[in-house]
């Protein structure tokens, strides 16, 4: 008996040597971090500001490159322009698969065009952009849309007669319409009630995936998921868009005419019916609703944040404003809309646009990546599906390229002639393969928008500049600008 007691306790101390030797090699050779706890991973060691303070202060331990533990699983850090550019860009294969956001995986479940993996991903990525462009993404046509919608914010504008207002569904409206007339081929009225839902969904679901319950829940999501927290709200946010866009699909399906597709969906719906006898087809029902949710969702609050946190800039920083009205009267003039011909000729306004984006920061620690392969990088060893986050806010702050990372300052993006420059740091859309898709339609809008306004309107705060504050209203996985009064007074 005793010896059979022994042979078993051989049996399990091997057992265990062997996994603690395994355990090097199946976990690669990741890059250093903070020693993590069994299950708890680095929770004791994260800052109580949040994710990204946390990933700052590690930063200044580790370097630019290491291992934090969210909760049980490791994800490797990048930080730093020149990390994220090597990884992104220079192994941009490697580097281009999809992590899990925990608070909508319940919802997107590895579907649609951004959060798709492998060959699904490239599929529907290369049917987006070819099919987004014809229906918008073309220089021409996304500029008269985006001209029709600005003068719609103008008369809109025009109504409120110098009055204190707050921007952020009159934003929202002139960003998801422009999002809409080319996903759904149609534009929506500002009164519109069932339209202002679905963007107060929006904005409320974009709190709630900046809040510090989103951060929590990213560590613990296994755990978390049975109790309440912001990921229910979330859900059920975006099980409410979905059902709207499932409404309009049915509409699309029942009114299809193959010979004459209005918008995206009819067109995913035409290549569905091309494709229907592949059962390994990328092309059906539910990359459709991930895909369109996406798309709604991304060109509908990321630019519609950007212009709010732009125009409060522009209350805090008066100075900068009249010298973009200068340049917009010096080049566009009163009497005609802006075009984007002349986004050459007005470099201070460029470069005041780009430090917004810049500094308002909204996507600081990026959308997680992961390895699509065992990748050598930095002599560290990361085995396939290894999460990485690329800390976009380390970029967009980095020293060697902004002489003042934390200050507001258009020069950052000037040369000493006053031209725009480019700045290899400057990546507010991410880069390498997975950079947003949308960044061509973003860029337009934001200049078309932004300048259209400031052509018509001066602006101006009930509160004085310097008693302006620009700390943001969440913090986390994204930024939400605060709220504030606006007023819009004709020129």
């Amino acid at each position: 008996m005793e010896a059979s007691v022994l042979y078993f306790l051989t049996i399990i101390v091997g057992f265990l040597l062997l996994l603690v030797r395994r355990h090097p090699k199946a976990h690669g050779h990741l890059p250093p971090g903070p020693c993590p706890l069994p299950l708890l991973g680095n929770l004791l060691q994260l800052d109580r500001r949040g994710l990204l303070n946390s990933f700052m202060l590690f930063r200044e331990k580790y370097g630019d490159v290491f291992t934090v533990h969210l909760g049980p699983r490791p994800v490797v850090m990048l930080c730093g322009t020149e990390a994220i550019r090597e990884a992104l860009v220079d192994q941009a294969e490697a580097f281009s698969g999809r992590g899990t956001v925990a608070v909508v995986e319940p919802i997107v479940q590895g579907y649609g065009v951004i959060f798709a993996n492998g060959e699904c991903w490239k599929v529907l990525r290369r049917f987006s952009v070819a099919t987004m462009k014809d229906f918008g993404m073309g220089k021409r046509s996304v500029e008269e849309r985006i001209k029709e919608e600005a003068r719609y914010l103008v008369e809109e504008l025009q109504k409120f007669q110098g009055a204190p207002m707050e921007p952020t569904f009159l934003f929202q409206s002139i960003t998801a319409n422009i999002i809409c007339s080319i996903v759904f081929g149609e534009r929506f009225d500002y009164k519109d009630r069932h339209f202002l839902h679905l963007l107060d969904l929006i904005y409320q679901t974009f709190l709630l995936y900046s809040s510090f319950s989103s951060q929590v829940f990213e560590l613990f999501s296994g755990f978390l998921k049975y109790f309440p927290g912001a990921h229910k709200q979330i859900f059920k946010n975006l099980q409410e868009i979905l059902h709207y866009i499932g409404q309009s699909v049915e509409k699309h399906r029942a009114t299809l005419d193959p010979s004459n597709p209005r918008d995206f969906i009819d067109a995913y719906l035409l290549r569905m019916e091309k494709e229907k006898s592949n059962q390994h087809t990328e092309f059906h029902h539910q990359n459709l609703m991930i895909s369109v949710l996406s798309l709604f969702f991304a060109g509908t609050e990321t630019s519609s944040t950007t212009l709010r946190y732009g125009f409060l800039l522009m209350l805090k920083y008066p100075h900068i404003t009249e010298k973009v009205q200068k340049e917009i009267d010096q080049v566009i003039g009163s009497h005609r809309l802006p075009t984007l011909d002349d986004r050459t000729k007005m470099p201070y306004t460029e470069a005041v646009i780009h430090e917004i984006q810049r500094f308002s920061d909204l996507s600081p620690i990026g959308v997680p990546h992961k390895v699509t392969k065992d990748t050598l990088f930095r002599g560290y060893l990361l085995p396939k599906n290894t999460e990485v986050y690329p800390i976009l806010s380390s970029a967009l702050h980095d020293p060697w390229y902004f002489a003042q990372p934390d200050t507001f300052n258009p020069d950052h993006f000037l040369d000493a002639n006053g031209a725009l420059k480019k700045n290899e740091a400057f990546m507010p859309f991410s880069i390498g393969k997975r950079i947003c898709l949308g960044k061509g339609i973003a860029c337009n809008e934001l200049f078309l928008f932004f300048t259209t306004v400031l052509q018509n309107f001066s602006v101006s705060s009930p509160v004085a500049p310097e008693d302006i504050d620009l700390s943001p209203k969440e913090s986390g996985l994204s930024k939400v600008p605060p709220k504030y009064q606006i007023c819009f007074l004709a020129r």
